[in-house]
């Protein structure tokens, strides 16, 4: 049974291996580049990223088909990425990127950015 009381993005990553792990560490490397400031925490029991130790920046989490990215994000970010969110499973505050397709990091980049101006 997997661990469900996690203290670190570390440890949460632990539980993952292959090309699951690799998605995910590539989102976290994202966070860092764009927001350098940002501190990882464990929120709901996934990896997620505060500013000013207040403002959530963005959650990430895995699943078996796909990585789910989630943030306290506005509705402006899903208005403003609406073309590129296309074909993908949305939510008010969740995007689905299923394993089988090649992670946008160049649209998470972006959404990344966006959210930071919003916080």
């Amino acid at each position: 049974m997997a661990k469900t009381n996690y203290q670190t993005i570390d440890e949460y990553h632990s539980t993952f291996t292959g090309d699951v792990l690799k998605r995910m560490q590539r989102i976290r490397e994202l966070v860092h580049k764009v927001a350098p400031e940002a501190k990882e925490v464990i929120s709901y029991q996934i990896p997620a990223f505060k500013i000013d130790d207040k403002y959530y920046l963005i959650y990430y989490c895995a699943f078996k088909n796909h990585l789910t990215l989630s943030s306290p994000w506005s509705e402006a970010i899903l208005k403003k990425f609406e073309a590129d969110l296309k074909g993908m499973k949305v939510s008010k505050s969740a995007i689905q990127f299923p394993h089988n397709m090649e992670l946008p990091l160049d649209l998470i980049e972006r959404i990344l950015r966006f959210r930071k101006t919003e916080i």
